[in-house]
């Protein structure tokens, strides 16, 4: 009975993948044209919200950061006018199946010129693939590939992969009653070696240490054998004070892994010295950390042979 079940449950699961197959090829947007060209503003608010100070991207011959490529081609709000009805009836098929839940899953960007401010910038989009049925941990579907050809000035500039999950999600194991019992996993172990030698052994004294560059006085965290101002491999530290705002973070809820127990927030931590670093939140709950908020170092014993750098919020 079992292998009849089976049997049949994989002869519907081929046929409704070749309905989505027949998607394939057929164009997600035709003739699109971004809603502003390549512009200044736009390079300064991505380069300040990375905190990417590279000279190629400002100043008279300023170039956009290649990252950017999908930023030009967004909708915005209003959307786009140019989306095919193709895209959206594959969406729709995958929702009538009951796969009503969509995730990014990953991108893939191939940059044929760099754009410049001014560039005026026009794209087309096909449906690429669309796999059979997977089952991944957030739930069963397919995943959905779209490649977006993108253009400057009517030229070749880039090529955008972007890839979903459109799927139904998994169903959460009941609850048992009582406390939810502690994992017995550890937590991964950091890599030590004889560039970042010292930043541990200031953590296992309770300091937060950053390395300085001695040639030009230049901060920089995670440590590097050298400086990336001016290549010194000379340097000695600083303590920083431990205060710190939040710049930026995520909420982790997948994959899981058992020696976490999500959802947890981990955040990149501008500290007072102006420099940044990868940490976890405490103090708050998950859903309360917001970009700017105060935090403070502390140092986290996870367990016998680990302490770690954390940083605390304050809900007030």
């Amino acid at each position: 009975m079992t292998a009849d079940v089976t049997g049949t449950e994989a002869e519907e699961a081929a046929r409704f993948h070749a309905l989505l197959a027949a998607f394939e090829g057929q164009p997600a947007a035709t003739a699109g044209r971004g809603k502003d060209a390549v512009n200044e503003p736009m390079i300064r608010h991505w380069c300040e919200a990375m905190g990417d100070t590279n000279p190629a991207y400002s100043g008279p011959d300023a170039i956009a950061p290649p990252t950017m490529l999908q930023a030009w081609t967004m909708g915005g709000l209003s959307g786009h006018s140019d989306r095919s009805s193709a895209y959206d009836e594959l969406l729709a098929l995958l929702d009538g199946a009951g796969f009503t839940s969509v995730v990014a899953t990953d991108c893939e960007q191939e940059y044929l010129r760099p754009l410049r401010p001014g560039d005026t910038i026009t794209f087309d989009a096909v449906i690429e693939s669309v796999s059979p049925r997977k089952t991944t941990k957030l739930g069963t579907g397919h995943f959905v590939t779209t490649r977006m050809d993108v253009r400057a000035g009517g030229q070749p500039a880039g090529t955008h992969r972007f890839r979903i999950l459109k799927y139904a999600p998994a169903a959460r194991p009941a609850s048992e009653p009582g406390p939810r019992p502690k994992t017995a996993a550890r937590r991964p172990r950091p890599v030590v070696n004889r560039d970042n030698q010292g930043f541990w052994d200031g953590v296992r004294d309770h300091r937060l240490l950053i390395q300085r560059c001695t040639s030009c006085a230049t901060l920089r965290f995670p440590w590097l054998p050298g400086c990336n101002t001016c290549a010194s491999p000379d340097w000695d530290t600083v303590e920083a004070s431990g205060a710190g705002t939040v710049f930026s973070y995520v909420v982790m809820h997948h994959p899981p892994f058992p020696a976490f127990d999500p959802p947890y927030a981990v955040a990149l931590v501008e500290l007072a010295e102006g420099v940044r670093m990868i940490s976890n939140i405490t103090g708050v709950p998950y859903d309360k950390v917001r970009i700017g908020l105060p935090v403070q170092l502390e140092f986290l014993r996870v367990d016998d042979d680990l302490e770690l750098p954390v940083f605390r919020g304050s809900e007030g």
